[in-house]
């Protein structure tokens, strides 16, 4: 059964492996032994702390195959992010250049570094190993961070949002930092990426334009990217915009990748999801597919099922086995979601 759970110290080797497997352009899991080690550390201590409002908590899950004990991917959940290290993006708008006596009007496109998302929660380090790209692993993957969120929303802003990889090639190439890095840095973009990764992020206000940048003086193919998730990130894309995540113009500094956000009440998976107490009991037919979790902060578990919930009913059957995976009991509570 794939279950998912708060990481380890133990989990170190296989957070490490997907880190190398993710490849360039994901911040979140840099090649780096020490700062891995220190976000598993953060995590425990995350699900360790009493905390009534949201403050530098960062939630680290690992997806285990409880019949081999493998580890096959890891999401995340940031409480508030900027608090600690600034927070950037850039800002798509424009301006008017308008002359009446010419007779000339235009609007221009323009980019502005800001810190907009100051303190606001974020879904991120979403990674799925390869061979395990099947059935629900991914949704279950991505999507049980909801049901968390659910469960402890004092632990969290009440706005949250998700950067995703731009374009890049196989080489880690991103066309729109080849244009800032021709003309503000020195350096490329899988070592500007690997630094903000791990922490070192002055060059950033030290290098960076501090001006708008007008869009239209960026190279052809840095324009097409503003905005353009890369092609393994649409799955990703698709799922947060069904669930009612939305762009409001702002755009990684590096890559030019959208930032998608969503007020937490809002979210789908979240305003459908159902407290019910446990029945343990057989199976008795096909249901549809659920996410379930316990409501336990420092074990927390989730997985998917198919469940039958009664209307109206505050119980819900599920199996034996799924109860152990869970770490419920009869009469205790669990929370679901279709998904």
């Amino acid at each position: 059964m794939m279950v998912i759970r708060p990481i380890r110290a133990n989990d170190y080797p296989a957070l490490y492996q997907m880190a190398v497997e993710s490849g360039h352009g994901f911040t979140s899991l840099p090649v780096n032994e020490e700062l891995l080690m220190r976000k598993i550390s953060r995590s425990m201590a995350s699900f360790n702390k009493t905390v009534s409002s949201p403050g530098d908590e960062g939630y680290l899950f690992v997806l285990e195959d409880t019949s081999s004990g493998q580890v096959c991917g890891t999401s995340a959940l940031e409480a508030a992010v900027g608090l600690e290290d600034a927070f950037y993006h850039y800002h798509l708008g424009k301006v008017v250049h308008s002359s009446k006596t010419l007779g000339v009007y235009k609007t221009v496109d323009i980019l502005t570094l800001c810190n907009d998302y100051t303190g606001v929660s974020e879904l991120c380090t979403l990674f799925l190993r390869p061979p395990f790209r099947q059935k629900f692993n991914g949704r279950l993957l991505s999507k049980m961070r909801f049901l968390f969120l659910a469960e402890f929303a004092e632990r969290f802003s009440d706005k949250i949002i998700a950067e995703l990889r731009g374009v890049s090639d196989a080489q880690g190439n991103s066309p729109f930092w080849q244009w800032l890095q021709a003309h503000f840095f020195s350096v490329d973009f899988p070592t500007a990426d690997y630094l903000t990764g791990i922490g070192q992020k002055e060059f950033i206000a030290e290098l960076m334009p501090k001006y708008p940048i007008y869009v239209s003086l960026l190279s052809k193919a840095a324009q097409q990217v503003i905005g353009q998730v890369h092609e393994q990130t649409r799955p990703a894309l698709a799922l947060l915009e069904s669930e009612g995540f939305s762009c409001r113009g702002y755009v990684d500094i590096f890559d030019a990748g959208p930032t998608v956000e969503a007020r937490i009440s809002q979210i789908r998976a979240i305003r459908d999801s159902q407290r019910l107490q446990v029945r343990i009991a057989e199976a008795t037919g096909s249901g549809e597919a659920y996410m379930i979790c316990n409501t336990t902060l420092s074990d927390f578990r989730a997985c998917w099922a198919e469940l039958q919930p009664q209307a109206n009913s505050t119980e819900i059957s599920i199996p034996a086995e799924l109860a152990k995976a869970l770490q419920v009991n009869a009469g205790e509570w669990v929370r679901i979601s279709k998904l």
